[in-house]
């Protein structure tokens, strides 16, 4: 008996299978769907406003009150950006069994799909974090790399579950070769050598992917800032976004993601404000057009419920604490380096809507699965006797909590 024709729904189910088995890193962190939009369809450039918590002082031997205001504060993700896969096909390939249909077409449109989205998004999140763990130019051979990174996450007070990490292969093989002979349950240990993997260890899940960010170093990696002013102006929340490194690193050497510290500058616990015995590290978030103020990330609170920078000691830093002051980077000049990412599921945030329905379409379907939302729509050539099939999905992702993450550095690309 010859198959019936597919529908558009089945379509859309299957597209939405593939879409969900091959985002590995997507499908770890936070996905949000703001369903809002489906009322009368998404709008373009609409903004979704995500509530952090909120941050306090406390008061010391004191009876006394002192009443603190309410400072809640939004992180924004632009749901903005549209992408789809298009194709073409003939009535006879409609007639096709499901199984032959998605692996002959929707496999394959829709894994080109979500591996450009989840590069991009990869790629974004990456760069937002400013912790960095191991040693630039050492091989990740051992868990001295990712135990760094998971202490680096427990310091940054990131909660102890919904761990992961993102891996290239070369370094994942690097890795099993180099735990192979350390105490495991024999069932995790013979799980490494059959599939050449570290499943799960330094309390965090692995995860293999190719689009694993690089990090690209400019052609200057220590450097002093300006000898005066060089935090520039405090923002309306008290905090302090820019650095000038004046002409001490030409505008045209730096390079969004790349990390570094600042001489004297140490990062400390979110709520003590205890000293750490390491420096605050930072990432290069915009590269100005000119000599001029480069954005930074984190922010830079030197007093308040949100300090997050001290001296040596613990005590508080006064802006002129960052003239003058030797700026180091993560690794060597002009070199490149494969950078795993070791994170809460909530340090990172993918949001999708619903497209519109169009009006005039008799194929248009839109469904939602595990926070992703997909439209398929079906229309056709009858000059070429072609049906026409475009998948799109509308998204957007930000890095509301970096501190929730740490980068890990390893050997130089050659």
């Amino acid at each position: 008996m010859s198959n019936s024709l597919l529908t558009i729904d089945m379509v859309t189910r299957e597209a939405l299978r593939v879409a969900h088995e091959s985002c590995a890193f997507i499908s770890t962190t936070d996905r949000q769907y703001d369903d809002s939009f489906a009322k009368t369809g998404a709008k373009i450039g609409t903004a979704l406003r995500v509530r952090k918590p909120n941050a306090y002082t406390r008061t010391q031997g004191s009876r006394v009150m002192d009443v603190q205001d309410q400072t809640e504060i939004n992180g924004t993700i632009t749901v903005a950006t549209q992408d789809h896969v298009d194709m073409r096909f003939n009535s006879v390939e409609l007639a096709l069994s499901i199984d032959d249909f998605s692996k002959r077409y929707i496999e394959p449109a829709v894994k080109v799909l979500v591996s450009g989205i989840e590069a991009d998004y990869l790629a974004a999140s990456t760069k937002a974090t400013w912790n960095v763990a191991g040693t630039a130019n050492t091989a990740i051979t051992s868990l001295v790399a990712p135990g760094a990174a998971r202490a680096k996450l427990n310091q940054f007070l990131a909660p102890k579950g919904d761990r992961f990490i993102q891996m290239d292969s070369v370094t994942m093989g690097g890795l099993v070769n180099g735990v192979a002979a350390y105490f495991n349950p024999s069932g995790a240990i013979s799980e490494q050598y059959r599939e050449g993997l570290v499943a799960r260890t330094s309390m965090a899940d692995y995860y293999e992917n190719e689009r694993v960010w690089t990090m690209v170093n400019g052609s200057d990696v220590t450097v002093a800032t300006e000898s005066s002013s060089a935090l520039g102006t405090a923002n309306s929340d008290g905090s302090y976004t820019t650095l000038n490194f004046s002409t001490a690193l030409a505008y045209t050497a730096q390079k969004v993601g790349m990390s570094f510290t600042v001489a004297g500058v140490y990062a400390c616990h979110p709520e003590t404000k205890a000293a750490y015995p390491f420096l605050q590290q930072f990432t290069i978030v915009t590269v100005p057009g000119s000599a001029t103020f480069t954005t930074i990330a984190p922010a830079i609170f030197l007093s308040g419920p949100r300090k997050n920078v001290v001296s040596s000691t613990g005590g508080t830093l006064a802006v002129t604490d960052f003239d003058t002051q030797t700026c180091v980077f993560q690794g060597d000049v002009s070199s490149s380096y494969v950078t795993p990412l070791m994170y809460h599921k909530e340090a990172f945030q993918f949001v999708t809507a619903d497209l519109p329905l169009m009006d005039d379409a008799a194929k248009c379907v839109r469904r939602v699965q595990d926070g992703l939302s997909m439209r398929v729509w079906q229309a056709s050539d009858i000059r070429n006797d072609e049906q026409l099939m475009r998948i799109d999905i509308l998204y957007g992702f930000a890095a509301l909590r970096p501190e929730w993450a740490c980068r890990m550095i390893g050997a130089k690309n050659s």
